[in-house]
């Protein structure tokens, strides 16, 4: 008897059945912008008018060994509003608007029912994004991950006027940093926490955590908040007194707040804000030391905004308007030299 490619483990049958089910996921998503979407070889998209010299802005990322979470607990309804998040924060960091997002669906036998899980909740994070689902890839790769197992990958586009464009060349001395709340440990730092809460502390997933008011599961799912919105609010009230804005991911402050610097200046920062259970929770468990927690985890600040200093009382207003929970956490200061930016984090 003939092998078939079905006898080798791959069924396109399936495939095509999840393209399907993808369809109206996708469509939901769709903006003015969308000329073709999913279906073809390749999506279209339009760049919006009234937007001078206009720059795209890619990011990609994943989601790390937070997918070992909805494993073990077979949730898989926000994992996607995860990779969203990780893509869409670093475009937004820019002050580019998100256009569209793609994403690639790796595992070894493929289950429509858990990718459809999946896609669905990359397209909740797409609406939350402003952005379209505009295609993406399903690969059936037999023998390279467990059973029940498989990997994503995201890919974001924006679009921003050249002028407009945010970071460290508008960085000044006497500029003020603005904390934006995290919903928890969003995607980062799980290695060191699954670390923590299943081997030193043998904690179930469906077990309710007295520290935490919810299951460890509950908490560990909780989806990476996404900043688009809370970004495009802060923009319209602060204008070009918004000067920088960094996504706190892997690294932590100390490792990601220096991206968005120049050279010559120091950012002061406090983090001895009120923190999350979650992070007390690791640092007694482990126990995790003070600088690793910072250099690991985001600690409760998914965004900071460096703004002008006449500028911080309204870009907090203005997030906490969105929704945001925003405060003012330090400020930048020159150190009279050339040297490469640093972090002092002074409480």
């Amino acid at each position: 008897m003939a092998i078939t490619y079905r006898a080798a483990g791959v069924d396109a049958d399936l495939g095509d059945e999840l393209v399907e089910r993808i369809k109206p996921i996708a469509k939901r998503t769709y903006l003015d912008t969308v000329v073709d979407g999913v279906g073809g070889f390749a999506a279209l998209s339009a760049i919006p008018s009234g937007i001078e010299d206009p720059l795209l802005v890619s990011g990609t990322d994943g989601v790390g060994t937070k997918l070992k979470v909805a494993f073990a607990t077979g949730r898989h309804g926000t994992i996607g509003q995860d990779l969203v998040a990780m893509c869409v924060n670093d475009v937004v960091t820019t002050g580019a608007r998100p256009l569209f997002f793609l994403d690639y669906f790796a595992c070894g036998k493929l289950d429509v029912t858990v990718a459809e899980q999946v896609i669905s909740g990359i397209g909740d994070g797409c609406q939350l994004a402003t952005c379209a689902l505009l295609g993406g890839e399903t690969a059936e790769l037999p023998g390279m991950y467990p059973e029940g197992e498989y990997d994503l990958a995201g890919f974001a586009v924006g679009v921003v006027a050249r002028r407009a464009v945010l970071g460290r060349l508008r960085v000044l001395p006497g500029d003020v940093l603005v904390a934006v709340g995290s919903s928890g440990l969003h995607s980062n730092g799980y290695s060191l926490a699954r670390r923590v809460l299943e081997v030193e502390m043998k904690l179930r997933f469906d077990a309710h955590v007295a520290e935490l008011g919810k299951t460890l599961a509950d908490e560990l799912l909780t989806p990476t908040r996404i900043y688009a919105k809370a970004v495009s609010a802060l923009l319209a009230e602060v204008g070009l007194g918004l000067h920088a804005l960094c996504h706190v991911t892997g690294g932590g402050v100390p490792g990601n707040l220096p991206r968005v610097l120049p050279d010559g200046v120091a950012a002061r920062i406090r983090l001895d804000h009120e923190r999350a259970p979650i992070f007390g929770l690791l640092a007694k468990g482990g126990p995790v030391d003070e600088d690793e927690m910072r250099t690991t985890f985001n600690l409760g600040i998914g965004l900071i905004a460096v703004v002008a200093k006449d500028a911080g009382d309204r870009a907090v207003r203005a997030l906490a308007a969105a929704g945001e929970k925003a405060w003012i956490a330090g400020d930048v200061i020159s150190t009279g030299g050339t040297e490469p930016a640093r972090v002092d984090v002074v409480g």
